[in-house]
């Protein structure tokens, strides 16, 4: 099942590639027909990959095949999420452009699983609250993973204007820049809402297990920075009214670190120091 996904992302990817500019005399009607035949293959095949990555995860859940995890399945069921994210979002506005990158990061993600399985070793004495904290973090790394591929495409828009281009790289023309930018934030919103229920749900573990809310990690240091960061970015979104660079650098430094606090440190783990 792994193997479909795999190749139906990589289908998807090449079918969401942009479509080069007509020559001077070409039928513009045919032009636009093909490239909406194109997308509707694309979402049909992007769907079919999601399908096949979810029938994996119901097999585990079934018990059917051996869970695993590190930095490789991390980011997969990132990126699963994205594409979910995605997919919702794309029945109401127009987001062709993001298709092909979060299609080709969804098939490398996978097929990083294959190079670094990883292993699924719980804590002893996990129970609820460690499943819900890590359930709530794999979510909120989903939607700011989704959040930063908006914003990158909000940077580049911006960029584009700042030119004085006649296009904006990037952004489809159904798209206004108000609405990329409304969008990024509400899924960066969401995200810090996750964020912090799993730190509490983390917290809570913590005690129940070690008598105390934090141990003092990389993994705490990275998630609380991350957080805090996060929480600026949305004060300062919401009583000082930040946009632009400014609003995108916090979002892009807060996912970075929250990127270090599990995904980073498994990658040291298990690729560099190989534990």
């Amino acid at each position: 099942m792994n193997g479909l996904a795999f190749a139906l992302y990589m289908l998807a990817a090449l079918l969401s590639r942009p479509s080069p500019v007509p020559a001077l005399g070409h039928a513009e009607g045919a032009v636009t027909g093909a490239m909406r035949r194109s997308e509707r293959w694309s979402t049909a095949v992007m769907a079919l990959a999601w399908l096949a990555q979810t029938a994996t995860f119901a097999l585990m859940l079934h018990g059917e095949l051996q869970p695993h995890f590190g930095f490789a399945p991390a980011l997969s069921v990132t990126f699963w999420l994205v594409v979910a994210v995605y997919w919702v979002e794309s029945l109401y506005y127009p987001l062709q452009t993001l298709r092909s990158w979060i299609c080709l990061l969804a098939a490398v993600s996978m097929a990083l699983t294959w190079l670094f399985p990883g292993a699924f070793t719980p804590p002893e004495g996990a129970g609820p609250t460690f499943a819900l904290h890590w359930a709530m973090g794999i979510a909120a790394y989903g939607l700011f993973g989704a959040a930063t591929l908006h914003g990158v495409l909000l940077w580049m828009a911006e960029r584009s204007l700042h030119r004085r281009r006649g296009t904006v790289s990037g952004v489809s023309r159904g798209l206004p820049l108000l609405t990329l930018e409304k969008l990024t934030y509400r899924l960066a919103g969401v995200g810090f809402v996750l964020l912090t229920a799993s730190l509490i749900f983390a917290a809570t573990f913590s005690e129940e297990l070690f008598g105390k809310p934090f141990e003092f990690n990389h993994q705490t240091v990275f998630g609380i920075a991350a957080w805090l960061l996060f929480a600026v970015l949305m004060a300062g979104r919401v009583f000082l009214g930040w946009r632009g660079t400014k609003a995108l650098g916090w979002l892009f430094t807060g996912t970075v670190l929250l990127m270090l606090t599990y995904v980073g440190s498994r990658f040291v783990l298990q690729v560099i120091l190989h534990r």
